[in-house]
């Protein structure tokens, strides 16, 4: 079973690695009585604090497993690797490498590989409703004058 390595940290930042695409598969994760193959959830690991972010991958006619919903959270699914078909609320459509899906906490959602490679996707998910006009990304961030160090 692949375990998370931390890479470096400091007083603003942490470094971690899950390991490449391909090796997502060797992670283990366990739920109460459920163990999921190919699933590592990397926030905690990593420190974040608004949002949580997971890899899965899912082998060649593999699905989720269930459907679920959330609370609070609303989730990004970031298809990486593979193809498959993404399920939310009853509809279903087609989704693969650089397809990106948006679910609403009450969104009933499932996803499935229906390739013949490895399906690897990205999920982040964060507290719906939590961004203002205010924290666009063209505002908040702050473009300094030091200079590089490499």
């Amino acid at each position: 079973m692949r375990k998370i390595e931390t890479i470096k940290t400091g007083e603003n930042y942490s470094a971690v690695s899950v390991g490449r695409i391909n090796e997502i598969i060797e992670h283990k994760l366990s739920m109460g009585p459920v163990t999921i193959q190919g699933k590592v959830f990397a926030g905690q690991a990593v420190g974040a604090t608004g949002s949580e972010l997971s890899f899965q991958t899912l082998v060649p006619g593999q699905d989720s497993g269930f459907l679920h919903t959330h609370k609070t959270h609303e989730e990004l699914y970031i298809i990486l690797k593979g193809e498959g078909l993404y399920q939310v609320d009853g509809e279903q459509f087609p989704v693969s490498e650089g397809t990106i899906v948006r679910v609403a906490p009450n969104g009933k959602r499932a996803l499935k590989n229906t390739g013949r490679d490895n399906l690897t996707m990205l999920c982040i998910q964060y507290k719906a409703n939590a961004f203002t006009e205010s924290d666009s990304p063209m505002t908040d961030g702050i473009i300094l004058q030091d200079k590089l160090k490499w």
